[in-house]
C-alpha cells in the first residue's frame, strides 16, 4: 500500500466515526461533514490503488525488457 491508499483510509474511518457521531447526537452538520470525508477517502484510496498497479505494471514492463 503506498500513503495515498493509507490516507484514504484513513479518511474513511474518519468520515464513519464523524456519521456515527451526527448521527447519535442529532447533529446533520457533522453527519454530512462524515459523508465527505468518507467519499474523499474512497477516491484518495482509488487513486492510491490505481497508481500502484500503474507502477507494478511499468515494473514488471521493464523486468520483461531486460530480459
Amino acid at each position: 500500500m503506498n500513503r495515498d491508499e493509507i490516507e484514504g483510509r484513513k479518511d474513511q474511518l474518519k468520515g464513519k466515526v464523524k456519521k456515527a457521531v451526527g448521527d447519535l447526537t442529532d447533529n446533520e452538520r457533522l453527519h454530512d461533514e462524515g459523508v465527505v470525508d468518507e467519499a474523499a477517502g474512497d477516491v484518495k484510496e482509488g487513486f492510491g490503488r490505481g497508481r500502484r498497479k500503474v507502477g507494478e505494471a511499468v515494473d514488471d514492463l521493464a523486468d520483461k525488457i531486460k530480459r
